[in-house]
């Protein structure tokens, strides 16, 4: 992911909304970039995709639902977009396993981010950090079939 320069930690549920939508955005071109180059992985990486645009509107309409001027002004978060962040682009010359490494980091720093996000949220709304730990969860288990790809366990 491309940040934005501005070092400043996350602190307003719209702040941290925008910081899922660019994680989503950005993952789902990382993966139809995948699914044009790598054949053997193309289903999956479009599935991905499909189901990274379906994020969005889950959390938003999550979001959407119980935001209040209350919500918004308590400062629900503490996040760090930095700790998240994952360079996508891959080299021209970069194998498959190479790009299923950067793919599981990818899933791994984005589901780290949906846990943190629902962990800190939890006390203030319902729905948004439910949805997050939904997604944190499809993230985990997108790691685990991109290491199937591989052949490696766990």
């Amino acid at each position: 992911m491309v940040l934005r320069g501005d070092d400043m930690k996350l602190q307003t549920a719209s702040a941290v909304i925008s910081l899922a939508k660019g994680l989503e955005d950005e993952s789902a071109a990382f993966y139809q970039g995948l699914a044009q180059r790598y054949t053997q992985g193309k289903d999956i990486f479009l599935s991905f995709a499909t189901e990274n645009k379906k994020n969005i509107v889950q959390i938003e309409r999550a979001y959407y639902g119980v935001i209040t001027d209350a919500i918004e002004g308590c400062f629900a978060f503490d996040i760090e977009p930095e700790a998240y962040a994952v360079k996508t682009t891959l080299a021209k010359t970069a194998s498959y396993a190479e790009a299923l490494g950067k793919a599981m980091e990818l899933e791994e720093k984005t589901g780290r981010f949906y846990s943190d996000a629902a962990e800190q949220s939890k006390s203030l709304m319902a729905d948004v950090p439910r949805a997050f730990t939904l997604i944190a969860r499809k993230r985990s288990d997108r790691g685990a079939r991109l290491r199937s790809l591989l052949g490696k366990k766990g």
